[in-house]
């Protein structure tokens, strides 16, 4: 079985950068160094905020593509644990007033 991580790095600039990976330890350490990742390198330094241990390589290249287009406020909300918030955030903000207009908090 080969395992996969998917992971969220916040960036120097306070930015977020998703990636997948089959060697979590080494991919780090090339953002870190500006090494293999156009990406990140301007970006340094960077931290690990969430990491993600998948079996197989293709559902980490999923999850990794998933979060790549979530709002800020929902990867927050996955790398701080919230994982209630996360259904919140993926309904549009019109959606979000429109419920609690309706009573539904």
């Amino acid at each position: 079985m080969n395992k996969a991580w998917v992971y969220i790095l916040r960036c120097g600039d306070d930015s977020y950068y998703t990636g997948c990976t089959t060697n979590l330890k080494q991919r780090i350490a090339e953002h870190h160094a500006g090494v293999n990742c156009t990406c990140t390198r301007s970006r340094r330094p960077q931290k690990a905020v969430f990491t993600e241990q998948f079996a197989r390589i293709q559902d980490a290249i999923e999850a990794d593509q998933r979060i790549k287009g979530w709002s800020r406020r929902k990867k927050e909300a996955l790398i701080d644990g919230r994982i209630e918030d996360l259904k919140t955030f993926a309904q549009s903000p019109e959606m979000r007033m429109r419920r609690r207009h309706r009573g539904y908090w």
